[in-house]
């Protein structure tokens, strides 16, 4: 045989024995997806609810008008610390002094007038008594001379006389007790008047009291917003009246932030939380739970649910309210805040990271387990499923290395940490998951043969994931 057949031929079996063992390794690597695995491990676990607010103290008052008039002086300045009491700001108080200068006198007129109707009470008084003495001297000699004149002892005039001095007694005491009863009324009258004035003096000290603002509270001046020269006006109604300033007690200091109506069924009083100030990066404080609101709040416009009629699908937040134990010195009302609050806590327990927990339907897995194919598409348990679909009944589980196959396994799960969940039935403590990729679990199907490859992730694939 010549030399160019023979090497024909070696080309040749050399090229059918490579195509035979090329097709043995994509036989033997067909359907095998390559998978990211980690360890079910024991480890504690904290859940936490985060949510953003402000910082609040717990305790503030907004000094408002309270009368009419311009302010002449502004006596503190923002950050200013007062106490109950001081003299905060001055509006213009002429008139009102004028005023009351005034009904001092009108009431100074009026005690006057009480002690001049008192003192002809006690004259009345006295002239009634010597009326009244009249009267008894004048019966006596009246009845005298009923004796003597029946006795035929006195004149007719004589008794005429007598009779006539007893009814002048008469009539003159009469005249000296309606004298006393003008009095009494006098007086009466005039204690009236002395009390409608000084009512008036009251009203009138009151106003202008008002030109002078006192601090309600003890605490910071925080906001001031007003200037000298501008018109103060009291609230009217409704309408509060104008805004001059804000103190606030800084002693004790919150953070008020809204938790999403899915999560405040687990805040309670008194869990603890660590609270963040975006004024103040990388420092944390901690905090506790002092509050929880029962209203739910609308998150587009800030009203509760019971000031109006809002869509049943639009997102609600509840209040609640974190107290620092050690707020920093300098904090501002206002200063953006987040708060996470842990929930619940859970020591040395079976837990997996979150993203190796999916869900199937127990349709795709009733077919996996009959060797069928499943429909492609599945998601993971943090996607939300079509509840509007009945055939999508699904299970949540992880896939677990088995015999290098991705075998799904339902479990049970407990409180979520930051990163990982924990479970309560289904695996065991050592046992083999998949962890990702995110777009393998998403698709990956139960029983199909895996490669592990737990190297760092490709970026492109990361980037899909987040």
């Amino acid at each position: 045989m010549k030399t160019w057949k023979k090497v024909l031929i070696g080309i040749t079996a050399v090229v059918v024995i490579g195509g035979i063992v090329l097709y043995s390794i994509h036989q033997s690597t067909k359907d095998v997806v390559t998978v990211q695995t980690g360890k079910v491990l024991r480890q504690d676990l904290t859940s936490v609810v985060t949510a953003s607010g402000e910082v609040r103290p717990r305790e503030y008052t907004n000094v408002l008008g309270q009368g009419f008039g311009k302010i002449t002086q502004i006596v503190v300045k923002e950050g200013d610390h007062v106490k109950k009491g001081d003299v905060l700001l001055h509006v213009e108080s002429v008139q009102p002094a004028a005023d009351v200068q005034a009904q001092k006198a009108t009431v100074q007129s009026s005690v006057a007038a009480v002690d001049m109707t008192e003192a002809n009470s006690k004259a009345a008084q006295a002239t009634l008594r010597q009326r009244q003495a009249d009267l008894d001297k004048a019966k006596f000699d009246w009845g005298r001379s009923q004796a003597l004149y029946q006795d035929k002892l006195i004149a007719k005039s004589d008794f005429d006389a007598s009779k006539s001095a007893y009814d002048a007694a008469v009539a003159a005491v009469a005249a000296a007790r309606a004298q006393v009863q003008q009095n009494a009324a006098t007086i009466q009258q005039a204690n009236s008047n002395l009390d409608q004035n000084r009512a008036i003096l009251l009203h009138q000290a009151d106003v202008l009291s008002k030109t002078t603002y006192e601090a309600p509270i003890d605490g910071v001046v925080t906001y001031i917003s007003v200037r000298v020269g501008e018109n103060v006006v009291p609230g009217i109604q409704n309408a509060e009246g104008s805004y001059l300033l804000t103190i606030s007690d800084m002693s004790v200091v919150t953070a008020e932030v809204k938790v999403d109506e899915t999560d405040i069924t687990t805040v309670k009083l008194g869990q603890l939380a660590d609270v963040t100030i975006d004024a103040l990066p990388g420092k944390s404080f901690k905090g506790q739970v002092t509050a929880v609101g029962d209203q739910a709040i609308l998150r587009t416009s800030g009203q509760t649910t019971t000031q109006t009629e809002a869509n049943s699908q639009e997102a609600r937040d509840f209040k609640v309210v974190v107290t620092l134990d050690n707020p920093p010195l300098g904090l501002r009302p206002g200063l953006s805040s987040t708060a996470k609050i842990q929930t619940a806590q859970a020591k040395q327990v079976l837990a997996i990271p979150i993203q190796a927990l999916a869900v199937r339907t127990k349709q795709e897995l009733a077919l996996a387990a009959a060797g069928g194919k499943p429909n492609a598409g599945v998601t993971l348990a943090a996607a939300k499923s079509d509840s509007s679909d009945p055939t999508k009944d699904e299970v949540q589980g992880v896939f677990v290395i088995r015999a290098g196959k991705a075998v799904f396994v339902p479990v049970q799960t407990g409180i979520t940490g930051v990163t990982d969940i924990e479970i309560t039935s289904g695996l065991h403590e050592g046992d083999e998951i998949i962890t990702g990729s995110y777009n393998v679990l998403r698709t990956l199907k139960p029983n199909s043969r895996t490669k592990v490859d737990n190297n760092a992730p490709k970026k492109d694939d990361t980037a899909t994931s987040s």
